[in-house]
């Protein structure tokens, strides 16, 4: 007779601790343990030499973009530049150009500048070449990957073109592979 009631009151305390453990997962997943280090503490080199503290972008969303001129997704430089039109009151767009996935970047600094302005009409602010994985990887992307840093995630640039959206607070709150277009709902559904 105790068996059944053991049994049930067993089956209820595993229900109650995996909801546990799945809002716990959750609440990881979502950035709510918090980074350890702010992304406005980073500064990078802009592409025409000057260093730029993130701190500049303060109070909008901010969208990283790993870059390449001779990429396959080259041409979502057109739809950040749009996204960035359209959504100017609320968020910068920060071009990152990388060399990292089989030489797809390897001009210099004013190439880039003068390819994303002509090409594409970019207005939205390019950095100089960095590097965005392995041991020279700049902390910018450490940041960005390292979830003991930004609270949360570990994804990694598998391309050119991933994105990184931080919110107002400056917040790491989603990564997007270079797959998704800038103008995609995915991301646009965030920035509203």
């Amino acid at each position: 007779m105790l068996l059944p009631i053991f049994v049930t009151c067993l089956g209820i305390a595993l229900i109650a601790l995996s909801g546990c453990i799945h809002y716990s997962s959750a609440k990881n997943a979502l950035g709510d343990a918090g980074p350890s280090s702010s992304f406005y503490s980073l500064s990078a080199e802009s592409i025409d030499g000057k260093t730029i503290s993130m701190s500049n972008y303060k109070d909008k969303y901010i969208l990283v973009v790993n870059t390449a001129s001779k990429c396959g997704y080259t041409s979502q430089y057109e739809q950040l530049e749009k996204l960035s039109t359209q959504y100017k009151d609320s968020l910068f767009i920060l071009g990152f150009p990388a060399n990292d996935f089989l030489w797809q970047e390897p001009a210099s600094n004013e190439k880039i500048k003068s390819f994303c302005s002509l090409k594409f009409g970019v207005t939205f602010p390019m950095f100089a070449k960095i590097t965005i994985k392995g041991k020279n990887k700049h902390p910018l992307y450490e940041w960005l990957t390292n979830p003991e840093l930004n609270g949360w995630n570990n994804e990694k640039p598998g391309w050119n073109f991933n994105k990184y959206l931080i919110d107002r607070n400056g917040k790491l709150i989603a990564h997007f592979d270079a797959k998704t277009e800038p103008l995609s709902e995915k991301i646009t559904s965030l920035l509203k």
